[in-house]
Formats: structure tokens, C-alpha cells, sequence
């Protein structure tokens, strides 16, 4: 079974065309796509965590 695609928070900002300070702020309401944190501090996103926030982005806009 294959390990899931896990993104840099670089990556995902660009992806999403957002800045840091508005992802931390929307993670702090609760809002952003689930995070990973690494043993060195190091911050990832699964490529499947974000396809539902997408998804669920889409949703709550109709």
C-alpha cells in the first residue's frame, strides 16, 4: 500500500493562493485543511486532507 502524498505548507499556500498569516488564521477558527505536524517542527498536509477541504469549501458556498 502506498504511503499518501504529504504536501510542504509551502506547497499547499501555493496551491490554495493563500498567505501564511490567513492559513494560520483560518487554522485557528477551525477552518483550514487538517495539518501534520513532524518531529522537527516541520508541517504537512495530505494530499487527501486537502482534497476534502476543497471539497468541503465547495459545499459550504452553495
Amino acid at each position: 500500500m502506498a504511503r499518501p502524498k504529504m504536501l510542504k505548507l509551502p506547497e499547499v499556500l501555493e496551491e490554495i493562493g493563500m498567505s501564511r498569516a490567513a492559513f494560520y488564521r483560518m487554522r485557528a477558527r477551525g477552518q483550514a485543511p487538517v495539518i501534520r505536524k513532524l518531529p522537527n517542527g516541520q508541517v504537512r498536509v495530505s494530499r487527501s486532507d486537502l482534497d476534502a477541504w476543497w471539497q468541503s469549501c465547495g459545499q459550504s458556498a452553495v
